[in-house]
């Protein structure tokens, strides 16, 4: 599958385009504030991202996950015609476009809500929501309804209705007919009825070959939401927690742990053989510059992001360094950015991603542990006779590596030096490389 080997990019689109933060209705001096992706294009395509995860898009009554309509784009983004002038420079540039799917829960300015509140018991829509008319909220509509984990702002959808998976199918088709996508995030696919999301795979595998679900899953066993019936991935929160505690904590201990549960040959091993979705920051966390202690770890926390299994993410702005912390709140995290930026660090994620797009090891190469020191690991990829070794120093000094190879002269992948493993290997401080075996 396409996803398999891809890079995504990932672009909050209210942020970035700089759309206030309520939604008041259209701007009508920046009407058409989406067709500044156009700008980013290049940008896009020249870091080595093969894909762009664009986060909700659709009219909502804030940060797009409280959503009105899922017909119509955000007005103050523009209109239905910008999206597909976007989808369509994207898929032109060669890439491919994911949309999020924010099918759990609507916002309260969702059209089939404002109509309960209008018509409370004679609405026809009142099914489509959890809804007891015994009861109330801090709202005071008169009724009371589940919300997504308490979030009153956030009416959870009754998905065991008919209709309501019917409106949510209807839309995903249009989605691919108008703008061609080429997958979906599923927002809290956690929370999401299975029964939904077996149906909801059924229809999009019958709408476009190698069309990708990836589900935003937290904790728990990701077999649950990742299988032939739900999701093709899934987003790996567990593995993001151990890369910046990893190299915060100096004990590299924890994240090879971890990548070894996950993905090792071990018959107990959960998701081996599986691309889940890999990341440093996303729109919901602390930025990776933020949030790292030694701000100079960032180049090997990026290159152990690339050269672990699973499909890496970058978020818009932390290519070149953008911070960002989650307790100043999430605007924070989302920041408009007019153009893009290039520096060392950008130069350094281009280099990752080319070196991964081009080693099926990379890509889809299996994961053994050959080297783990609190500051020091080095872990094998292999697909086939393509073996990579990927080392890491995340010491502020230069570390003498003796291991066993198993080979006596490797490439580096990001640099294109020779390397020779007699008599040991040399890892420069703040580091990493990927060694392709001879």
């Amino acid at each position: 599958m396409w996803f398999d080997n891809a890079v995504i990019y990932q672009i909050y689109p209210l942020g970035l385009c700089g759309a206030p933060l309520r939604n008041e209705g259209a701007d009508p001096e920046h009407p058409h504030r989406l067709l500044r992706v156009l700008d980013w294009v290049d940008h896009i395509k020249e870091l080595g991202a093969t894909c762009v995860l664009f986060n909700p898009l659709f009219e909502s009554d804030a940060h797009g996950y409280d959503t009105r309509d899922f017909n119509q784009v955000d007005c103050r983004l523009g209109t239905n015609d910008d999206l597909k002038t976007v989808c369509d420079a994207l898929h032109q540039a060669g890439l491919k476009v994911m949309l999020d799917g924010v099918f759990n829960h609507v916002g309260r300015g969702f059209w089939a809500f404002e109509d309960v509140r209008r018509n409370r018991h004679a609405s026809r829509y009142k099914d489509w929501f959890h809804i007891s008319f015994d009861g109330d909220t801090n709202y005071g509509d008169g009724f009371w309804y589940e919300a997504w984990e308490g979030c009153n702002e956030l009416v959870k959808l009754n998905l065991h209705n008919p209709e309501v998976r019917q409106y949510i199918f209807d839309a995903v088709r249009a989605w691919v007919r108008d703008y061609d996508i080429d997958g979906l995030r599923l927002d809290v696919a956690y929370c999401l009825d299975l029964g939904f999301l077996a149906e909801l795979r059924s229809v999009t595998d019958g709408l476009k070959p190698e069309f990708a679900l990836v589900g935003e899953t937290l904790h728990g066993d990701y077999n649950r939401w990742m299988n032939d019936h739900a999701c093709h991935s899934v987003t790996n929160y567990e593995c993001y927690k151990g890369l910046y505690s990893s190299f915060n904590s100096a004990n590299m201990h924890e994240i090879s742990y971890s990548l070894n549960r996950q993905f090792g040959s071990e018959p107990w091993c959960l998701y081996t053989g599986k691309h889940l979705l890999n990341f440093v920051d996303n729109h919901d966390v602390s930025r990776i510059a933020t949030i790292l202690t030694d701000k100079n770890c960032i180049k090997p926390i990026y290159g152990l992001l690339f050269g672990m299994p699973g499909t890496p993410a970058v978020y818009y702005g932390s290519e070149w360094g953008v911070e960002g912390d989650k307790k100043n709140g999430d605007p924070t995290l989302r920041p408009e950015i007019v153009k893009p930026e290039e520096n060392e660090l950008t130069e350094w994620i281009t280099a990752l991603a080319g070196a991964r797009t081009a080693s099926p090891a990379l890509c889809n190469g299996s994961y053994r542990n050959i080297m783990v020191q609190p500051k020091q690991l080095i872990f094998e990829r292999r697909y086939g006779d393509d073996r990579v070794l990927v080392a890491i120093n995340a010491d502020d000094k230069p570390y003498h590596a003796d291991f066993n190879a198993e080979a006596g002269r490797a490439v580096d992948l990001i640099t294109g030096d020779a390397h020779d493993f007699g008599g040991g290997s040399d890892l420069p401080p703040y580091s990493c490389m990927f060694w392709k075996t001879e």
